[in-house]
């Protein structure tokens, strides 16, 4: 196995003890060489400080700060500064364990037709217990993302390992500040991405009480706009990787995509619920579906959204 450099990208904001967690597990990697580039998206507590103290202990690290703009640009501003020849990306809240990158390097390197390896993750609640993954059908064994990748984003960020050439080809990740990571992931999947799947525990996914995007209220009209721009990047994505509209993986998708649709109206983006449902009947022929753009047609999408919400609620 010959070393090649390894960029390992982190983005944080406002989350500096969880930080040197993530960063140590970095610099605990039994590989090198590495890189490992803070992305600090104009953090208002001390990880500003926490990042330079990091810099200056370790030549390894290196830190960036930009203007606010959510996790995706954050971690577009590391991919333009990244040198290696291999990409790891890893969020502040997670871990990686000490011999990923040598593990996943080696399969990358045995398997030159694949573009990225990827292994097992475990999962830790807020009190550290590990626990199982019970709400997707985390740490699955395929060779590729699509069509697997439409039910659920199966991995994790910190899973892969990505062959730098694959990540120029994806191009630069969105402003999306919610499932800026599964449009990505859409992205690479459209590209026939082979993967190479480590049989070993690499990673650890945590969840904790600090701030996350990923929570909030479900009609959160800021949070939908986010979601179904997202979502309708990944249909435009699936169907450019060839995923055929009648997939089992596709109509499951277009339910998702009616789901969506109808908290759009419920939160009043018209526009937002039109376009859903319309992108869902492209690839489903459901009677449901077809019923309800019609109905919204007629009483508006905002309010069939609602009543929608309202008749869901007395089931």
């Amino acid at each position: 196995m010959w070393a090649v450099l390894v960029s390992i990208i982190v983005p944080v904001y406002n989350r500096a003890a969880l930080l040197v967690e993530a960063v140590e597990s970095a610099l605990a990697q039994t590989y090198r060489p590495i890189e490992i580039i803070v992305v600090d998206d104009a953090s208002t507590d001390d990880t500003p400080s926490v990042i330079a103290s990091l810099c200056e202990r370790y030549p390894e690290v290196h830190g960036v700060r930009r203007e606010n703009g959510g996790p995706g640009l954050a971690r577009e501003t590391g991919r333009l500064a990244a040198r290696g020849d291999f990409i790891q990306y890893l969020d502040s809240d997670d871990l990686l364990l000490p011999r990923k990158i040598e593990l996943q390097v080696a399969a990358l390197q045995a398997r030159p037709d694949c573009g990225a390896a990827y292994g097992i993750v475990r999962y830790r609640n807020a009190r550290g217990e590990e626990i199982v993954c019970d709400w997707k059908p985390a740490n699955q064994v395929v060779d590729t993302l699509f069509p697997s990748l439409l039910i659920a984003r199966w991995w994790e960020t910190v899973s892969p390992l990505f062959r730098k050439s694959i990540i120029d080809a994806t191009g630069p990740w969105s402003a999306l500040r919610l499932e800026e990571d599964w449009e990505y992931d859409a992205r690479i999947a459209a590209l026939g991405v082979r993967l190479a799947f480590v049989n070993d525990v690499v990673a650890e996914h945590r969840d904790h009480r600090e701030g996350r995007l990923s929570r909030g209220e479900g009609l959160d009209p800021s949070r939908l706009r986010h979601r179904a721009a997202a979502h309708l990047l990944v249909l435009e994505h699936a169907q450019r990787g060839g995923v055929a509209g009648d997939a089992p993986e596709m109509q499951t998708f277009a339910r998702e995509l009616f789901h969506i649709a109808r908290q759009c109206g419920a939160a009043g983006l018209a526009e937002e619920s039109r376009r859903l449902v319309e992108a869902a009947r492209r690839v489903s022929e459901a009677r449901d579906l077809r019923a309800y753009a019609m109905i919204a047609s007629a009483i508006g999408w905002a309010r069939a959204g609602k009543a929608s919400m309202w008749i869901d609620r007395l089931r």
